[in-house]
């Protein structure tokens, strides 16, 4: 008997040992710091989704807090990360640490509980464009999260329309912006601070452990180049080291450019989950078709075609269609000026000359080239393409232009120079 006491004894001393373990095991709860900074887009909505989808799988989470800096972004993407942080179980408190502006201001009044530094700012949160219809649904927006979350629906509005008047606090004809100190006289912010443990232990949760989530890099560079201003410079750049590349002989600079350019614009925007594979897609299409119309002679459906598929995919792979368009008008206007002085100043160039056309009017022979290619007549050399006429020789070890007097010579055919006209070089196979 006293044996089997014993054991009964040493079981239960067994199991209370256990559960303590287990429970030290488990320790205090975490907080999770997520920030949602820059411009908000697509890109900032994957994260957001992505963190929050990650943090609901996982147990002892007591609160998140989303630490807000932005002068706002896309409409659409805010409204999504609104839903993902009403739609988690998780308690949550967004802490606006500088500003939140514009599609910020919906993040921020998102959470359960609003915090804010004694230097933030908060407000001007009116659509770009601000039409009627926009404005009336991103009002409802506004508004319906504001009561969901028990907070002054009117005074929320009042940042984004400015024919909202309150008294006291905004006159009509202006949006209202709310310093820290005001936001929280009036209600809308619960506690200033930007010190973790002070607002922690505000809300209760002063025995949490604080953990930092990091953006990725992918994140973090898909943000910065899809902003609507890099997007430009990167097209910018695109479309002049294109030019660069056409206007000069071989692939070097130009080509690298171009390359680097439109590579970073398709895969930013991309990566932001602005396009899809779509628009890089037709806009290679495009070039292809480009490429074909510059070996055949004339311009026809290749060009056309070519030109409407560069055009549509650089435009998709932007979601705003109306600074895609800006974007687009931006480097076209740059790309045309630098193709001009280059031509312009490819008259004292050894390598454009070979592909631009001299001309002077001479009263006794008429509108001829200042370079007739005469001394060319009688010589050979070799087919670089096949020429179905128009092709490229190669003489002497220089590069020309050239048309088959037969109709078409096959490449690395040897050739030879039988007549010329002006610029133009016409050749028979040997």
């Amino acid at each position: 008997m006293k044996n089997i006491r014993f054991l009964a004894f040493l079981t239960i001393v067994f199991v209370i040992f256990m559960s303590s373990g287990s429970a030290n095991a488990q320790g205090p709860g975490k907080v999770y710091v997520v920030p949602i900074q820059g411009e908000i887009n697509r890109a900032t909505h994957n994260y957001v989704r992505d963190v929050v989808n990650e943090l609901n799988n996982e147990s002892g989470v007591e609160a998140i807090i989303f630490e807000i800096d932005t002068y706002g972004g896309v409409v659409d993407e805010a409204i999504k990360i609104k839903d993902v942080i009403i739609g988690t179980n998780i308690p949550t408190i967004t802490l606006v640490n500088n500003k939140a502006a514009s599609a910020g201001v919906l993040v921020t009044i998102a959470g359960e509980h609003i915090a804010m530094s004694e230097n933030a700012v908060i407000g001007s949160a009116e659509t770009i464009p601000n039409t009627e219809k926009i404005l009336s649904m991103w009002r409802g927006v506004l508004r319906d999260t504001a009561q969901y979350r028990g907070r002054d629906a009117l005074l929320v509005e009042s940042m984004a329309d400015s024919d909202i008047s309150i008294d006291g606090v905004v006159d009509s004809g202006k949006l209202l912006n709310l310093t820290a100190q005001e936001a929280y006289e009036l209600g809308l912010a619960d506690i200033l601070s930007s010190d973790y443990n002070v607002i922690l232990e505000y809300f209760g949760y002063e025995a949490s452990q604080v953990e930092v989530m990091e953006e990725g890099l992918q994140v973090k560079l898909s943000k910065y180049i899809s902003n609507p201003y890099i997007s430009t410079l990167l097209l910018t750049l695109g479309f002049v080291g294109l030019v660069l590349e056409i206007l000069t002989p071989g692939f070097g600079l130009g080509g690298t450019i171009s390359l680097m350019g439109f590579g970073l614009y398709f895969g930013g925007n991309i990566l932001a989950g602005n396009s899809n594979w779509t628009s890089l897609i037709l806009f290679v299409v495009g070039l292809g078709l480009l490429v074909i119309e510059g070996v055949v002679p004339g311009f026809g459906l290749p060009g056309i075609g070519g030109l409407i598929f560069v055009l549509a995919g650089t435009v998709l792979a932007m979601q705003d269609l109306a600074a895609a368009v800006l974007s687009l008008s931006i480097a076209i206007i740059v790309t045309t000026l630098v193709a001009v002085v280059m031509v312009k100043h490819g008259y004292k160039s050894k390598f454009l000359n070979r592909i631009i056309l001299s001309n002077k009017l001479d009263s006794e022979r008429g509108y001829l080239s200042t370079n007739t290619m005469s001394d060319l007549m009688g010589k050979e050399g070799t087919a670089l393409s096949e020429l179905r006429p128009s092709g490229f020789i190669v003489i002497d070890g220089e590069k020309y232009d050239a048309l088959a007097e037969t109709g078409y010579i096959p490449e690395n055919s040897n050739v030879k120079v039988v007549k010329v006209e002006g610029s133009k070089i016409f050749v028979r196979r040997i």
